[in-house]
């Protein structure tokens, strides 16, 4: 077993910023919102090289000193790598537009970040038994990561699920429910059985770890881009634990000095007109968001009535001079057809909002063609229905 060099001092809850120790199990915090891990960055930055780390395989595990596990037997590897940044030169030919596609790692969404980190903590902490609601991708990253370390794992998700989700999430071990009520009420399913101590709670948010998946996003976009960031980042915004996530990690990097760019991207915030609480309320002034009635889009993954996080997603979008956006579902399915056909590149639905929602932004003028944009595509086009498509064709016709 080897020991990594772990830096982890404490948590902090990222509303008040009272301090939690480390090294035992924590949910939220004591006021009931999430925690933040931290580092201590003066002996990163004392000790560790950036160049070096870049240079490790293993995707996003490579950022050890910057994450909390401090056993590589906790670590559990399903082959994750370095995920592309693809320009799309067709559609944007005189403009820096690039798709970072998440969809290339394990179980084919960037919810493997989240729940590797979360995993991996939950064995290294103890624990056997790991639950969560889920609108599809997350479940299946549970299941796969859970399994591969001999953990339990139970998934609840909304009845309209698709269907390759919920298949995926089963034959990879975890205990499926299909539950009539949308992702918020599943949540609430799965805290009374954490409260009966059936299983733990890894919903988004609601332990630390998630998020310090979810940052190694910014990590390796700041290292894919020469140790300089983008001027706007789109990002689809369902829990938010990737923008979030990604917040931290440049401030982080920023504290290292390992960022050549002192300017910090802004942060765009995509959602669906369907279910738009953190909109809402960044156009209200608010910080936090009040839930959304009537829930509905087809890109599931952003249908989140309610966000634990809902501060620190405002907090991030506001602080970087970013805004929070909704496009409509028909505006979603233009841009995936849109990327598809010009590009070759197939994106999820969720991905394809960012699409939707910078063409909205470039036309209404509060993005310019000179500024460089990374639009996140968060899972594999591959696992979604798509259009009817092949023409018959009679062979035996001379």
């Amino acid at each position: 077993m080897q020991q990594f060099s772990n830096f982890l001092t404490h948590l902090e809850c990222g509303l008040t910023g009272e301090l939690h120790k480390a090294g035992i199990v924590h949910g939220l915090s004591k006021a009931g919102k999430p925690l933040l891990a931290r580092y201590d960055l003066s002996a990163i930055k004392a000790g560790v090289d950036r160049d070096s780390v870049w240079s490790r395989g293993g995707g996003f595990w490579k950022w050890r000193e910057l994450l909390p596990v401090s056993s590589s037997e906790n670590v559990c590897a399903l082959g994750e790598v370095d995920t592309p940044l693809i320009p799309l030169n067709t559609l944007h030919r005189s403009s820096q537009v690039w798709v970072k596609d998440e969809g290339r790692l394990p179980t084919g969404s960037f919810k493997a970040r989240g729940l590797a980190l979360a995993v991996a903590m939950a064995k290294e902490l103890g624990l056997s038994h790991l639950a969560m609601p889920t609108n599809g991708n997350a479940g299946s990253a549970l299941a796969a990561y859970a399994t591969r370390l001999g953990m339990q794992s139970t998934v609840v998700c909304p009845d309209d699920t698709p269907s390759i989700n919920i298949e995926e999430t089963a034959l990879q071990g975890a205990q499926v429910f299909k539950a009539n009520g949308l992702i918020n009420a599943c949540g609430a399913w799965v805290k009374a059985g954490a409260d009966a101590g059936k299983w733990f709670d890894l919903s988004t948010l609601k332990e630390p770890y998630r998020i310090e998946g979810k940052k190694t996003m910014g990590l390796e976009l700041a290292a894919q881009m020469g140790w300089t960031l983008p001027d706007v980042i789109f990002y689809p915004t369902g829990g938010g634990t990737g923008l979030i996530g990604m917040c931290k990690a440049f401030d982080e990097l920023l504290a290292l000095g390992w960022l050549e760019k002192k300017d910090l991207p802004r942060m765009i915030a995509v959602q669906s007109t369907g279910c738009a609480p953190i909109v809402r309320a960044y156009e209200n002034g608010e910080r936090f968001a009040e839930v959304w009635q009537d829930a509905h889009t087809f890109a599931a993954g952003i249908r989140v009535p309610a966000a634990v996080g809902d501060f620190l997603i405002l907090d991030g979008v506001r602080n970087s001079g970013g805004f929070a956006i909704a496009v409509t579902d028909e505006a979603i399915e233009h841009a995936r057809i849109k990327v598809a056909r010009e590009e070759g590149l197939l994106l999820c639905p969720e991905g394809a909002a960012t699409y939707a929602a910078y063409l909205q932004s470039r036309a209404d003028g509060t993005v310019t063609s000179e500024e460089s944009v990374v639009l996140f595509n968060c899972a594999t086009g591959l696992k979604y229905p798509m259009p009817n498509a092949g023409v018959a064709l009679d062979l035996e016709i001379n």
